[in-house]
């Protein structure tokens, strides 16, 4: 029986002295290969750089126009991985402003590393979600400078376009081609309807490598909000369309080709 005890009581040591080895054991962590992307953006007209503030270009209704600024928010943007995964850019912006008149806008070095490999699409979200569409969300211009009005819908804006036309006399009036939650009001109810929308970047396919870093040229082409499929005629709609739910879904209709790739290197 000491015999027994004494085998038994080397044998629980040798299980602790394990046990105690296992819980000190370090875990095993996996390093990530990552690279870097920056988003530059652009905007064109009948496929060349946009000319601010010079009366040259004519939409498909036939209306003599010149942009003066373009602004407008993208959120919720996904890298899509060969094989179905997804990698949601979200660690530091969920939503990214742009502004011609403010050129270090034109540049968003994305904070989130991308693991390397093969990504087959680039998608984004146009404007902002109504559920993340928020009053008093961006505390700083110029986002809190984007504001929506509240009677409208409140949040932000998803777009503007601020320029000038040529109506049916020839007299030139301002050109606001304003985007936002939309507004529908019944006899016996107001409805607030959100006009944001998935964009799926045409080309947009690229592969990340080790350390290195992506530079992405996304174009705003504006022309495209005014033809395809609604040819948008300034004359029938007016020089402000916040408070038109109708030529607002109408203009969102058009921007399934608004968005395209420059280059990517």
């Amino acid at each position: 029986m000491p015999r027994l005890k004494i085998i038994l009581l080397t044998l629980i040591w040798f299980l602790g002295i394990a046990s105690s080895c296992h819980k000190d054991k370090p875990p095993v962590t996996t390093v990530v290969d990552t690279g870097n992307v920056v988003f530059k953006f652009a905007n064109y007209v009948d496929g060349n750089p946009l000319q601010t503030d010079t009366m040259i270009y004519t939409n498909a209704a036939g209306n003599l126009y010149e942009v003066a600024s373009v602004k407008y928010f993208i959120s919720d943007v996904q890298f899509h991985k060969a094989g179905g995964s997804i990698v949601n850019i979200d660690s530091c912006r969920w939503a990214y402003y742009v502004d011609n008149t403010i050129p270090s806008t034109l540049t968003w070095n994305i904070c989130d590393k991308l693991p390397v490999g093969t990504y087959d699409s680039i998608t984004f979200r146009f404007g902002i979600i109504s559920s993340k569409n928020i009053s008093n969300t961006f505390v700083n211009p110029p986002e809190s400078n984007f504001y929506w009005p509240q009677q409208l819908g409140d949040g932000y804006h998803y777009m503007q376009i601020n320029g000038k036309w040529k109506d049916s006399i020839n007299q030139v009036e301002n050109l606001n081609t304003h985007i936002g939650i939309g507004r529908v009001i019944s006899a016996t109810d107001t409805t607030f309807v959100d006009n944001s929308f998935r964009v799926n970047l045409p080309a947009s396919a690229f592969t990340i490598t080790k350390g290195a870093t992506k530079e992405i040229q996304i174009i705003m082409n504006i022309d495209s909000w005014y033809k395809t499929p609604y040819v948008f005629d300034f004359n029938h709609y007016g020089q402000m369309i916040m408070e038109n739910e109708t030529a607002m879904h109408l203009i969102c209709n058009n921007g399934f080709d608004v968005f395209t790739i420059g280059y990517i290197h």
